[in-house]
């Protein structure tokens, strides 16, 4: 391909100005989440040799089915760009393993190639987004990412393009924690089971901000682990994204497209499927029976009082391992509300003492009971207070004191493409940062 695009995997976009030039967050090895996710299809030959011909990789941010250690390992001489995230905990991590890494300004054109310029935008949730001008044509690469902010930003880029290109998560909702467990032990059911039609939220997100075309992105994974394999019926097929969508002059490329931007032509790839074959969780090191060892409880403890925002709304915390409790005190005056984790002691050591708590919780094998009146069920009543604190501005944004977190988001607020109010973020969210910045 000349000048033009592909998408395979994930959430990787191959981008092609003569040859392959640039490749996304390159999940290619491996699994993700101690184990539980793996991809939903494979990769063909030609897109992976795509991949590895690439001379450069952008990798949005740390979960590992967007920044692939074993993947990585597979594409050691490329240079790494990443968006400046407050904290700079992957450029770190990823120079002190030798990799080349540049951390790209936000909001800052950079030439790739002769026909290839792209725009990193750090999100303070500690995500990102890429805008990819590809021979006068728009892809806009939001994997992940939100609109906290850069919505005006990006409509009035988007409009200086007469042919634009969205790719972003959108799905039935199990890329997150749905594991959840009254205090009777039932499983709560997740808003994922009632599979909504897609096509009308993908027409608004055109609509919304001005671009032409959307291909379905980030959500082509599935279950493998024996403990998490419900949630395989949660998953997003392929196809589902265009179910109910209408809008004029709009359309849904497949699932996984070659886009020749000289031609405006779009041919599918069609990879295999994935095997269905479960593993026990053993074969990722978990044992469900194991109990925690001396000094664990402690050290749980520590991470959890590092986190100075817990303070003001929980009481507890307590990890079932083993099938045995360990309750970490955060504020006994809040002994009304509290939340038990059940996860396997090696899964959740390893995150703790790495700092990925996130990736226990999206993996969907642990399982999540709440205790007392959090005002929301489920996934919703750990936002805004305990998983983005936690695994956002803390786990990865380095950011836990009162100081902290007030110096954290300020620093997005300077930015210019983050806006801490309600109609970016809604009452709940911009009443907690709002906490911060006064």
């Amino acid at each position: 391909m000349d000048l033009g695009f592909e998408t395979i995997g994930n959430a990787i976009v191959i981008c092609h100005d003569g040859g392959p030039v640039l490749a996304t967050d390159p999940w290619i090895e491996g699994t993700a989440y101690f184990g539980s996710w793996t991809l939903s299809h494979e990769i063909p030959a030609e897109q992976r040799e795509h991949i590895l011909a690439s001379r450069y990789l952008w990798i949005s941010h740390g979960h590992p089915d967007h920044l692939s250690p074993l993947s990585l390992q597979r594409l050691r001489e490329k240079e790494i760009l990443l968006p400046d995230h407050r904290g700079g905990r992957i450029a770190r991590d990823l120079v002190s393993q030798g990799f080349r890494v540049r951390t790209l300004r936000s909001g800052k054109w950079v030439q790739l190639s002769e026909r290839m310029r792209i725009m990193s935008i750090a999100d303070v949730f500690q995500d990102a987004l890429l805008l990819i001008d590809l021979g006068g044509k728009l892809l806009v690469n939001g994997n992940d990412c939100g609109d906290h902010g850069v919505g005006d930003f990006l409509r009035a880029t988007a409009a200086r393009y007469e042919t634009s290109f969205l790719m972003c998560l959108t799905g039935y909702g199990d890329a997150d924690m749905i594991n959840f467990f009254d205090e009777d032990g039932k499983r709560v059911p997740p808003p994922a089971e009632h599979r909504h039609p897609l096509g009308p939220g993908i027409a608004g997100l055109l609509r919304t901000y001005g671009i032409g075309h959307f291909a379905p992105f980030s959500t082509m994974h599935k279950y493998q682990r024996t403990d998490s394999a419900w949630a395989n019926a949660h998953t997003t097929p392929i196809d589902a994204h265009g179910k109910g969508f209408d809008l004029e002059g709009a359309s849904i490329l497949p699932a996984f497209v070659s886009y020749d931007l000289v031609h405006g032509a779009a041919t599918p790839i069609d990879p295999p499927r994935t095997s269905d074959d479960l593993h026990d969780p053993s074969e990722f090191g978990d044992d469900w029976s194991q109990e925690l060892e001396p000094g664990d409880r402690d050290v749980l403890a520590s991470y959890l009082s590092r986190f100075s925002h817990l303070k003001s709304f929980l009481g507890f915390v307590n990890f079932r391992v083993g099938g045995k409790d360990n309750f970490v005190d955060i504020e006994r005056e809040r002994f009304d509300r509290g939340v038990t984790f059940e996860v396997p002691r090696n899964s959740l050591m390893t995150a703790v003492l790495n700092d990925v708590f996130d990736d226990v919780l999206i993996g969907n094998f642990a399982r999540t009971t709440l205790h007392g009146d959090w005002g929301k069920e489920g996934n919703a009543a750990l936002y805004p207070d305990f998983c983005p604190f936690v695994t956002k501005y803390g786990d990865n944004g380095g950011a836990y004191s009162p100081r902290e977190l007030r110096d954290y988001f300020a620093e997005y607020v300077r930015r210019g493409f983050f806006e801490p109010d309600a109609g970016a973020l809604g009452e709940d969210m911009a009443r907690s940062i709002g906490t911060y910045l006064g």
